[in-house]
């Protein structure tokens, strides 16, 4: 950790009470110690204590001048989101319990913009985790996967979290990812959230930061001739290359393939994470007392030979454990990564992926959960003569862009002179029921019809027709009747729309609502 604040020509820098022991906020917060930098928004991360409530706290202090009317309108922003994420509660996420401005808690002139004040996070900082080089494969997933989901329950209520920085996380105790300095960016997105969680992943995997800002003291990630980061099954082999993967691919334009949402890295992570049993990894081998045992300590550990061999046994004994897991796992999630359809006899299914958890396979138990719209895993172009039709594009139906969509070919002859049809199937986390399925299209005169399958490449004959539908130009919502929980679910289109001279269907989104 470093000793004390560097923010160059920040402002704030200068100011007296911004060293250990000073005092800001109206007196109430005394800076205890300092625990990194934010260079992008100008923030200090700091280690604090409320002197009226006696009690630790996590103080992002936002630095400059007040008459730089830009830097004072960046803070402003970054405060009033925080405070509008003190709503949003989860494990993965400090509280945020106050904010304060110039004028509200914070003196003019003291080279302050702004101060978020968190619950404090105990434990030992993200950076120190990794003093002695990149974790196993199994831990990584395991330590990420709270923080993935925080980061995906976040983004269901409509806020960002701002998870796109090392220095802002920390470890708990019991070995799980925390964001522990709240504060977005004024200019940050969901995306931005979805970046910083697979840069963390890569952080973990290879001991090196792979976007831009992060602190002088972590190794920034190799990248090759096209500007793209190395992936970290090049640096580290042991890494999984489905695990390598995902971290990539989060980083990556999600116009050329890039994951788009933060459910599509937590789905791996939590089937990892899953299998990983309390293998004690995690736990302190170094001979003590038992007040010694905790391996998240606020200040680095003192390491010795003998600590180090106990520590590359127990790691040893976790790689293998974990090399049969992701063995097995490879199978499972195979189509995750996958553009190709199946060589086998059944209707090709090109699967990219969506923006919610669950793969084909064993449907985790049924849970109840409320009626509104529901994100399928994955969206594929299905298709039983094995040549489906834009089968790259197919996840476009379904990314919650209306301006991004799937095309079929455009047909001479329509349905069915070259093929019976050509449809859309969602798999979903596990089985659910819907009310209806909303298809936004321009292509009037479209006729559909909606169906259940008992897997992703079942024969078309094994499906079961739930009801069809006219579309019109815009969006056209079809309403379901009773049916069994599904989770396969295919919109089958049976005539395309006229185009010109040929027939062609367009659909830019699919929208699937739970029932009640």
């Amino acid at each position: 950790m470093s000793s004390g604040p560097k923010l160059g020509g920040n402002p704030g820098a200068n100011n007296a009470s911004l060293v250990p022991g000073g005092v800001i906020g109206d007196g109430r917060y005394r800076l205890l110690a300092y625990s990194g930098t934010d260079d992008r928004c100008a923030a200090q991360l700091w280690r604090g204590r409320d002197g009226q409530l006696n009690r630790d706290v996590a103080l992002t202090v936002l630095v400059g001048d007040l008459p730089d009317l830009q830097a004072a309108g960046r803070a402003r922003r970054t405060v009033e989101r925080a405070m509008h994420a003190s709503s949003f509660t989860h494990p993965g996420v400090a509280r945020v319990i106050d904010v304060l401005t110039p004028g509200t808690g914070i003196k003019p002139g003291e080279g302050i913009l702004g101060i978020i004040v968190a619950d404090w996070t105990p434990g030992t900082d993200l950076v120190d985790l990794l003093a002695e080089g990149p974790l196993p494969a199994g831990t990584a997933t395991r330590l990420l996967a709270p923080l993935g989901a925080a980061i995906e329950g976040a983004h269901h209520a409509g806020l960002v979290l701002g998870a796109d920085h090392p220095q802002r996380i920390r470890v708990t105790p019991d070995g799980k990812l925390r964001l522990a300095f709240p504060g977005p960016r004024p200019e940050a997105v969901a995306r931005d959230d979805v970046r910083g969680l697979g840069a963390v992943l890569y952080l973990l995997l290879t001991g090196r930061w792979a976007l831009p800002g992060g602190p002088s003291a972590v190794p920034a990630a190799p990248t090759g001739p096209d500007g793209t980061v190395i992936a970290p099954n090049v640096l580290q082999p042991r890494v999984p290359h489905e695990l390598s993967s995902v971290a990539v691919r989060s980083l990556e334009d999600t116009s050329v393939g890039g994951i788009r949402t933060s459910a599509a890295i937590l789905q791996v992570l939590e089937q990892i994470a899953g299998e990983e049993s309390q293998s004690g990894v995690l736990e302190d081998t170094a001979d003590g007392s038992d007040d010694d045992r905790a391996v998240w300590t606020t200040q680095r550990p003192q390491r010795g030979r003998e600590h180090k061999r106990k520590l590359v046994l127990s790691v040893a004994v976790l790689a293998a454990a974990t090399l049969a897991v992701i063995a097995w796992l490879g199978v499972q999630i195979v189509s995750f990564f996958s553009d190709e359809g199946p060589s086998g006899g059944g209707p090709t299914v090109v699967i990219e992926q969506s923006g919610s958890q669950g793969v084909d396979g064993d449907a985790a138990p049924t849970r109840a959960e409320p009626a509104g719209p529901v994100q399928p895993a994955s969206v594929g172009v299905y298709d039983v003569t094995n040549q489906p039709d834009n089968a790259n594009r197919g996840s476009r139906a379904a990314d919650s862009d209306a301006g991004t969509a799937w095309q079929t070919d455009d047909y001479l002859q329509p349905f069915p002179s070259l093929k019976p049809g050509i449809g859309l199937m969602a798999s979903f986390a596990e089985p659910v029921k819907l009310a209806s399925v909303t298809i936004t299209s321009p292509s009037a005169g479209t006729k559909v019809e909606i169906r259940t399958a008992p897997s992703e490449s079942a024969p078309l004959e094994e499906t079961t027709v739930l009801t069809s539908a006219d579309l019109s130009a815009g969006q056209t919502q079809i309403q379901l009747g009773d049916h069994e929980p599904a989770q396969h679910v295919l919109v089958w289109i049976t005539t395309l729309a006229k185009a010109g001279q040929g027939n062609q269907t367009e659909i830019a989104e699919l929208v699937y609502t739970r029932a009640g």
